[in-house]
């Protein structure tokens, strides 16, 4: 801090993280006690508190050219639990300007996957002063560790980069702070603000919830054969899925008010004997350019209904045979078929 630095000039100060929630995340902050410095605390517009370093009166260099304060962090649970910093407070004589960035905010939007290495933004500072003074650094200020996977910022052109791939499925903003800090340890900071839009990235995902199987061939039309979930995991259009079936199966597709689920009913009367089984695939399909497509395979198996009364071989047998033909001789065999299966095709005579 300059000599010539007038009371009242606020320094920022790293703020601490605390990994809990609610009251327990809560911090308050303590300076050590010093006639020429004290705390206060600045609120963001996303409700954190961020400590600030105030000049309370009028540095002399040659009386003092340091200060050593300690910082201390305490959140709300109970008991408190606290941590703590050392400040280091130098007093110079030269670098009485502060870099300043261009805009408070930075904001840019990017579409997910980018590959690694992409130009997402620049920010700017200047410093007024010259020499070693005036030259300004740039780098993450206060981040979360996934910020520092995904992104990168060059500290001598200020270039934000991709250095991880972005996936709007997972999070679709990133807001993160930057510091500009000039040769004589002077720093400002800007927020960065990036915007994940949406790519058709990803394919429909069709899951059965149940299956009817068998379906009794008389089952009446409209029996409910299987229940699906259709879901897309993309937003707007992308993630609008429409479905339709291929094959030539009795059954027909019915959204169901959830909109993501699905109901599969029949729509004519089953015959056993004519189709044991059907076989046929569900696409489900996005409204994205290109459309994405998920196919699932369902087999559906007609259980046999007593629908075939059993049917001779011929409708009238004429047999005839001498007066004095032994008992227990065979006059005639008759036959009758039956379509049906199992106990339903069985014959007995009588």
């Amino acid at each position: 801090i300059g000599e010539w630095t007038l009371p009242g000039a606020r320094f920022p100060l790293e703020g601490a993280q605390d990994a809990d929630l609610g009251t327990n995340s809560l911090l308050t902050y303590h300076l050590t006690s010093n006639p020429s410095f004290s705390l206060a605390l600045k609120e963001s517009s996303e409700g954190r508190k961020q400590p600030e370093l105030v000049l309370e009166r009028a540095l002399d260099r040659e009386k003092q050219s340091s200060f050593e304060l300690v910082l201390t962090a305490v959140d709300g649970g109970d008991p408190a639990r606290s941590g703590t910093v050392q400040v280091r407070i130098n007093v110079t004589d030269v670098n009485d300007n502060p870099p300043v960035f261009s805009k408070g905010v930075y904001e840019a939007r990017v579409a997910e996957n980018l590959p690694a290495g992409s130009l997402v933004l620049r920010v700017r500072a200047t410093d007024a002063d010259a020499g070693s003074n005036g030259r300004v650094s740039y780098s993450f200020s206060n981040v979360h560790g996934t910020i520092s996977v995904l992104f990168s910022v060059d500290s001598d052109s200020g270039e934000v980069r991709t250095t991880g791939v972005l996936d709007f499925e997972e999070k679709n903003k990133y807001i993160f702070g930057l510091e500009a800090k000039d040769g004589g340890g002077l720093v400002s900071h800007c927020k960065v603000q990036i915007d994940i839009t949406d790519e058709n990235d990803n394919a429909p995902e069709i899951t059965l919830l149940s299956v009817s199987s068998p379906v009794p061939e008389d089952a009446p039309i409209g029996t409910v054969v299987a229940l699906l979930n259709v879901k897309d995991p993309d937003s707007g259009e992308n993630g609008q899925v429409s479905c339709e079936l291929s094959g030539e199966a009795p059954l027909s597709i019915v959204a169901s008010s959830g909109g993501s689920y699905k109901v599969l009913v029949l729509a004519k009367a089953l015959d056993r004997e004519e189709a044991a089984f059907h076989e046929l695939v569900l696409r489900a399909s996005d409204g994205g350019d290109p459309a994405r497509t998920g196919t699932a395979r369902i087999r559906v198996t007609v259980l046999d209904a007593n629908d075939n009364a059993p049917v001779f071989s011929q409708a009238e047998y004429t047999v005839r045979v001498p007066e004095d033909v032994p008992v227990g001789s065979v006059l005639v065999t008759v036959t009758a078929t039956d379509g049906d299966e199992g106990l339903n095709g069985q014959v007995k005579y009588s």
